[in-house]
């Protein structure tokens, strides 16, 4: 995955709007204001990880050219990340570490997602949220990681309502995350 950062991929516009959609909405002020997400680096990198989750499981879902950009868009996610890194000032010997760290923990947080959202599950879904956004002991019934969740299978419904002509042409369509109670 590191390694597809160096490659070019003939994708680069679609990646580039695809990965400004999810950017956006990782942006999005009441997902701090109201949601009680942290907005340090890392609070923002557990948006990032969730919201590129839905979008890579609706690439998957799709036909062919659609594999080819969910990969292309993860390496574009991990050549943003190490870029953020050098700005904030991370020194070039530790970036390659943190981001091996950062792959491993979105790896991680992909696989739990793509669990609960498989299984339809809202309560497993809260329960993944609340350990990785929140740093909670798995609980559901932490009313932010509740909220998220909620957020979470909303988003994912308009992305189930996208065709890859969409997502070529259009956008990620995320919903307006203070439109969620």
């Amino acid at each position: 995955m590191i390694f597809g950062m160096f490659r070019r991929s003939g994708n680069e516009r679609v990646i580039e709007r695809l990965h400004g959609d999810i950017v956006a909405a990782v942006r999005q002020p009441a997902l701090y204001l109201e949601y009680g997400v942290d907005d340090t680096f890392e609070g923002r990198f557990e948006l990032l990880a969730l919201f590129a989750t839905l979008v890579v499981r609706r690439l998957a879902q799709l036909p062919a050219p659609a594999p080819d950009l969910s990969q292309d868009l993860t390496d574009r996610i991990f050549s943003e990340l190490d870029a953020a890194m050098r700005e904030l000032g991370v020194g070039d010997l530790a970036v390659p570490k943190r981001i091996k760290k950062f792959a491993e923990a979105f790896l991680g947080r992909r696989k739990a997602y793509d669990a609960a959202l498989s299984a339809s599950s809202q309560a497993q879904l809260a329960d993944a949220i609340a350990r990785n956004v929140y740093g909670l002991d798995p609980a559901g019934s932490d009313v932010r990681a509740v909220r998220l969740a909620r957020y979470a299978v909303a988003a994912e419904a308009a992305l189930a309502e996208a065709s890859l002509d969409t997502l070529l042409s259009g956008s990620a369509p995320f919903p307006k995350s203070d439109t969620i109670e």
